[in-house]
C-alpha cells in the first residue's frame, strides 16, 4: 500500500515540478505576464489529484467495489471543479478579457492533471496499481 502511495506522489509531484518549470519558461519566452499565479494553479491541481488518488487507494483496501470507487471519483471531480471555481474566481470570472496564452495557461494544467488522474484511477479500479 505504501509503495502505491509513493508511486502516486512521485508521479504527481514530478508532473507538478516539470510542468511548472516548462510552462513558466514558455510563458517567459513569450514575454507574457499572467494575471494569476501559475504556481498556485499547479499546487491546486497536484494537491487535489494526490488527495483523490490516495483516498481511492485507501478506499480500495477496504474492499470497495470498483463501481463504488467510480462513483466516489465522480463526486471528487465535482468537488474539484467547485473548489477550482471558488479558488480562482477572480482570475476566471472577474477578468473581462484574458489573452489566449492566459486562457491556455488555465487549461493546460487542468487537462494534464485530469488525464493523469484518470489513468491512475482506472488502474486503481482495475487493481493494476
Amino acid at each position: 500500500m505504501i509503495k502505491k502511495i509513493v508511486i502516486v506522489l512521485v508521479i504527481f509531484l514530478g508532473i507538478h515540478f516539470l510542468g511548472l518549470f516548462l510552462h513558466q519558461n514558455i510563458i517567459d519566452s513569450f514575454n507574457e505576464t499572467l494575471s494569476f499565479n501559475l504556481q498556485k494553479l499547479y499546487v491546486f491541481h497536484s494537491g487535489f489529484s494526490i488527495l483523490i488518488c490516495v483516498n481511492l487507494l485507501l478506499l480500495q483496501s477496504v474492499n470497495k467495489k470498483p463501481e463504488d470507487l467510480g462513483y466516489i471519483y465522480l463526486g471528487a471531480l465535482f468537488l474539484k471543479l467547485l473548489f477550482f471555481c471558488v479558488a480562482f474566481y477572480s482570475s476566471i470570472i472577474e477578468r473581462d478579457s484574458l489573452s489566449v496564452i492566459a486562457k491556455l495557461s488555465f487549461l493546460l494544467p487542468t487537462f494534464v492533471f485530469l488525464s493523469t488522474e484518470g489513468i491512475i484511477v482506472s488502474k486503481i479500479r482495475n487493481k493494476k496499481l
